[in-house]
């Protein structure tokens, strides 16, 4: 890669991002119905978790939270060289009927969000379902668009967007790095490695 970094959010910024998704969350609920967050991991994980207490203050009540490991969802999931890792899914409240919130850090081609859907799927009936994304890049290969987004930011397709976030990481950043031109493009990624 070159060194066409440029960053897009600060720690404060991305903080800042993360408090009007949560309000934005809330302002877009159900009242009345089960309302919980599942983030797709590992950064989405994560990223459910901090609006998970952003929604604790607001609404006065705890949010549960869950995570879905997509892993066994991709469709890409023959085409590697390497064994799958997985991270396990971990959704502790049932999902019928349930107003669920998916959250992931950056939607690229949006192949993320179907798998995880799909895994959430397996699990119940959910009666709705809704997107937070903290960044979405544009690319979409699949119609998917989220409800809720922090920052939409425009990229090449082979630029890579880095999001580090508390407590995975020690600071919270959102970096736009650009492809190295010398090279040519790099094989995409369907996803960020953690």
């Amino acid at each position: 890669m070159s060194d066409d970094r440029r960053e897009v959010a600060s720690a404060d910024e991305t903080a800042a991002l993360i408090e009007r998704m949560a309000a934005a969350v809330w302002a877009g609920r159900r009242p009345g119905s089960p309302f919980y967050l599942v983030g797709v991991r590992t950064r989405g994980a994560a990223l459910a978790e901090r609006l998970g207490q952003e929604l604790s203050h607001i609404g006065g009540d705890t949010i549960a939270v869950g995570a879905v490991d997509i892993t066994l969802y991709r469709d890409d999931l023959g085409e590697g060289r390497r064994w799958p890792v997985l991270r396990g899914t971990e959704i502790p409240f049932a999902v019928d009927e349930a107003e669920i919130i998916l959250v992931d850090d950056v939607l690229f081609t949006g192949r993320t969000i179907r798998a995880a859907m799909n895994a959430i799927c397996d699990l119940g009936r959910p009666g709705r379902i809704r997107l937070a994304v903290l960044v979405d890049r544009g690319h979409r290969e699949l119609p998917i668009e989220p409800e809720v987004v922090g920052l939409k930011l425009a990229t090449g397709r082979h630029d890579r967007v880095r999001v580090r976030l508390r407590p995975l990481d020690p600071a919270d950043e959102i970096v736009h790095v650009g492809a190295d031109p010398a090279h040519g493009p790099t094989s995409p990624e369907r996803r960020p490695s953690p």
